[in-house]
């Protein structure tokens, strides 16, 4: 049974996925401390939550500004509150920027990690859900993806997850009390369905959805495809892509493992669909569901893409 005496820390909090969980967590009944630097985002987000969730939850929902990397600000937030379990967001996400600066990623994503777990372990805080990507496999042989493929990593931003998956292993193995479950996300869309939460993520998009978005409301000219000739159903490229309140309901799921099992040792989920949805599908639903017509530019081609 859970209840508002169960407190867990978001990392994270106030971004995408992050905001969506914490709705999710306190819906659940579940009392939510968010940390978080507003790197890539806003605290206009942690007060729709606030909104959406109504005067009497959001008693239950605490802020905190603070940098993981800065381990005074986590020792403060231990020291005055006794968290039962940790869900970790936190963290740079952008493939092609880890490319250009590594420096930035390992910085961000392994000090802070690393500062996390120490003050956890001071403090008896042994739970954890770790958020992870699809990306610690790499370019697989064969799809769809299941947890014992192995694991290889093809840039900055994917190995610091699976430097950090390592990391929780090992810790684990060393400390057998720490319950630590790493979900593995392929792509998360979407947004709540009251249109107060979604993605906006700052400057240029690294991913499909918001690169549509921005277009659709002309904030950028056209979306840009890359490839038309790939052996997928219309030559665009595939990815998984799932939903971020399926995906918000996944790391509740987590928690309540955490909670419920004995045993769990250091163990990794996907978190996917196993369908995947090509750049132009994904364009056309779009079209469907928001009657807006999308430009783009595939290779050197300008195109209107209409949907049937």
């Amino acid at each position: 049974m859970v209840s508002s005496s169960q407190k867990i820390l978001v990392t994270g909090g106030s971004g995408f996925i992050g905001t969506h969980t914490v709705l999710q967590l306190l819906q659940g009944g579940f009392a939510v401390s968010i940390i978080d630097n507003f790197d890539n985002s806003v605290i206009a987000a942690v007060d729709r939550v606030r909104e959406l969730v109504g005067p009497q939850l959001s008693q239950n929902l605490d802020f905190t500004l603070g940098d993981l990397r800065i381990k005074d600000d986590l020792e403060k937030l231990f020291s005055k509150t006794k968290f039962d379990a940790v869900i970790h967001f936190a963290g740079l996400k952008a493939v092609g920027e880890s490319v250009a600066n590594p420096r930035r990623y390992f910085d961000n994503n392994l000090v802070g990690t690393i500062n996390l777990y120490e003050v956890m372990a001071k403090y008896n805080c042994k739970k954890m859900v770790f958020s992870s990507s699809a990306t610690v496999y790499g370019q697989p042989d064969t799809i769809p993806c299941v947890e014992d493929f192995k694991l290889q990593a093809m840039n900055p931003y994917g190995r610091t997850k699976l430097f950090l998956e390592e990391i929780a292993r090992d810790i684990q193995i060393a400390e057998p009390e720490w319950k630590i479950i790493l979900l593995r996300y392929f792509n998360p869309v979407g947004a709540h369905e009251s249109g107060k939460l979604g993605e906006d993520p700052r400057g240029i998009p690294n991913n499909l959805m918001p690169y549509i978005h921005q277009v659709a409301v002309g904030r950028l000219p056209a979306l840009n495809v890359y490839g038309h000739d790939y052996p997928t159903r219309d030559g665009s490229a595939v990815r998984d892509y799932i939903h971020v309140m399926d995906l918000a309901d996944g790391h509740i799921a987590a928690v309540r493992k955490l909670f419920a099992t004995e045993n769990i040792g250091c163990t990794a989920y996907n978190l996917g669909t196993g369908r995947g949805t090509s750049v132009l599908e994904m364009v056309s639903a779009f079209e469907k569901a928001s009657g807006k017509v999308i430009v783009y530019l595939s290779d050197i081609h300008t195109c209107i893409f209409y949907a049937q």
